[in-house]
């Protein structure tokens, strides 16, 4: 009963104007940015970070979250009509959704995959809704050696799931380590690895980083691409009704989908894109014409698109309680609360009661909103899909560097800005992952915080943080892991080996 109250507040909150119109401008950007191939995600939320300092920090957030969840959305558009995934989670969509196209139910395909997302996205926000606060209350007795356990397994874990090799993304996460201890020490107050730069005394700012690597590093590389011009097939309004027998056929895998991506996205690594891959698998499985699969079957839309946008609810559940990002997307969403001032995490819930449910009942108010803005713009969509990158890109580049330059009013920034610019545009094309590098600049602090402030807990005996019954059980949780995957890596290496010499 406490939390429908609660919940009911939230909404009180959600619908001020303020956080309604934030709300709305998150789902409308969100779906833009699904639909443009040449941005993603994350560097839609980091290229917006510097312009919401002077927003309210519940409407900010509410607008980060919509950014988020609303990509899902848009991304389904040019899976269907182009072969061309909006995000990494709609490569699956692609696989029918295409060929319906082909076929003149390219429409309907995209009406499945906007109805299918709301009522998976519902499904994964009365999720959230029913699983965040008892898991706030119980973090709760979490102290440092817990939130040092926690931080240092949940770097391993996210190091290992991020779609790339382990060693690169290790590399990358240690690396992000190391540059989140530039600046004043928060314990001591000593400077450190500034090199005699006073500007460094306060560290990097996230959102320059973010908007470095993911802003600018995406705008080089897609300028760096040649220019094609895109055919993109008109639906009209008419054609986006499915018929009787395709909407029958995708209710179960709706509905499946969206219980799928609720489970997965609980677990560390690309939610999204394993949900919709797993649902694609189950509904191939439990359908009575597997063969129909890879040309044009309903189902292969309505399950990997539901489980997509359950499980980006449900990655809300440990960035909001733990305060830890299972993924990319949160990682970025993270900054987005540190830049406000907002430390997510178990006293969340008891300290800010308004954002958090605030937070929670406009996710209700935008996968409504999103259910009545893709449908109708679909057209609008699809002439954005033909305007060329070359004149696209320059501008994102100067609102880009104009929003950099804001934080602070500094050159300084600038430089730096254009730097990691680069930065991420060569770890691209050497096929590193950036997302790891965010995650190791978030979770670094915390996890020296935690070690440190947990070694003052246990007198200096770093063998206490193991002998506390739950800091002890994560570290043993995290070691198993590690040893699974060595076993599993030196079984390929023996395989190989045996290949070899036979």
């Amino acid at each position: 009963m406490e939390t429908l109250t609660m919940l009911l507040h939230g909404f009180y909150i959600s619908i001020m104007p303020i956080n309604l119109l934030a709300c709305t401008i998150g789902v409308l950007i969100g779906t833009l940015v699904g639909v443009l191939p040449g941005i993603d995600t994350i560097s839609a939320i980091a290229l917006l970070l510097p312009f919401s300092y002077g927003m309210n920090s519940t409407a900010a957030l509410i607008m980060f979250a919509g950014i988020y969840y609303g990509s899902k959305y848009g991304g389904s558009t040019t899976a269907i009509l182009m072969n061309v995934p909006g995000e990494a989670a709609s490569v699956v969509t692609c696989m029918d959704g295409y060929p319906m196209a082909q076929k003149g139910r390219g429409g309907a395909a995209l009406t499945v995959a906007a109805i299918g997302s709301f009522i998976a996205g519902t499904i994964g926000v009365i999720g959230l809704t029913m699983f965040a606060p008892p898991l706030a209350q119980a973090a709760l007795s979490f102290g440092p050696p817990e939130y040092f356990a926690i931080a240092l397994v949940g770097l391993i874990v996210l190091t290992k799931l991020t779609g790339t090799s382990l060693l690169k993304s290790a590399l990358m996460a240690l690396t992000g380590i190391m540059l989140g201890t530039i600046g004043l020490d928060s314990l001591s107050g000593i400077s450190r690895f500034t090199f005699g730069v006073a500007e460094l005394d306060r560290g990097f700012d996230l959102s320059i980083l973010a908007m470095g690597i993911f802003g600018i590093g995406e705008i080089l590389t897609v300028m760096t691409k040649p220019n094609t011009q895109n055919n993109v097939p008109a639906v009209r309004f008419r054609d986006l009704y499915p018929t009787s027998e395709e909407g029958r056929r995708s209710v179960a895998p709706m509905f499946r989908g969206g219980v799928i991506g609720f489970l997965i996205g609980l677990l560390p690594g690309p939610a999204g894109t394993i949900s919709s891959f797993t649902s694609y698998a189950l509904e191939k499985r439990c359908s009575k014409n597997p063969a129909e699969f890879g040309h044009g079957a309903i189902e292969g839309v309505a399950g990997p698109e539901s489980a997509n946008n359950s499980a980006i609810s449900a990655t809300m559940i440990p960035l909001l309680t733990l305060g830890l990002p299972f993924c990319g997307g949160t990682a970025i969403l993270l900054s987005g609360f540190m830049i406000h001032g907002i430390i997510p995490g178990p006293a969340l819930i008891t300290q800010q009661p308004d954002l958090f449910w605030g937070l929670i009942a406009s996710m209700y108010i935008g996968n409504l909103l999103l259910l009545i803005i893709n449908l109708p713009l679909v057209g609008i969509f699809i002439q954005l899909l033909k305007t060329p990158l070359n004149l696209l890109m320059p501008l994102v580049a100067v609102l880009t560097l104009t929003g950099a330059y804001s934080i602070n009013n500094s050159v300084f920034d600038l430089m730096w800005i254009i730097f990691f610019g680069i930065i991420g545009f060569f770890l691209r094309r050497t096929g590193l992952e950036p997302a790891p590098l965010i995650i190791g600049i978030v979770v670094g602090p915390e996890l020296e915080q935690g070690l440190i402030q947990g070694l003052i807990i246990c007198d200096g005996n770093i063998w206490g943080i193991f002998t506390r019954p739950l800091s002890g059980t994560i570290l043993v949780l995290g070691l198993v892991f590690i040893l699974y995957h060595t076993i599993r890596w030196l079984s390929k290496v023996n395989h190989l080996r045996e290949e070899v010499s036979s």
